[in-house]
């Protein structure tokens, strides 16, 4: 089992960790420390069990803070998912309908003359033209 130094506080403690957890040891070492630097900052110099214990406090409190955002952003998630829930089990909207107007057979039969005349038209400018 591994002994790694943490320093917190200024002071140096032995720990032991499982194999392969030291980054995690000297991860939480530093959180500690940096509480305990606060302490040391504000208050000077303590006991070495009541900075422990104060710095251990002030984390405990940063950490019931984080866990109560935790647990209003998984309800505010659950509500979203059944929102969801609801909006899948509705049943589908009726389709939109949209009229759309009947040409009648002799309009399209008077714009095909009309365009055959203006191709007619546009031909005998042109023969005009060449000649």
């Amino acid at each position: 089992m591994p002994e790694v130094t943490i320093q917190i506080g200024g002071r140096g403690f032995e720990v032991s960790c499982q194999e392969g957890e030291e980054s995690y040891l000297l991860s939480a070492a530093k959180m500690l420390d940096d509480e305990a630097q606060v302490l040391s900052d504000q208050i000077g110099r303590m006991p070495e069990a009541r900075m422990l214990l104060m710095a251990g406090l002030m984390l405990a409190d940063k950490t019931a803070a984080v866990e109560d955002r935790i647990r209003e952003t998984e309800a505010q998630l659950a509500e979203l998912q059944a929102e969801l829930d609801n909006l899948r089990d509705a049943p589908a909207p009726e389709p939109e309908k949209i009229e759309v107007a009947v040409v009648p057979p002799s309009v399209t039969d008077t714009l095909a003359e009309l365009a055959a005349r203006a191709e007619a038209l546009a031909d005998q400018i042109e023969e005009r033209s060449a000649s």
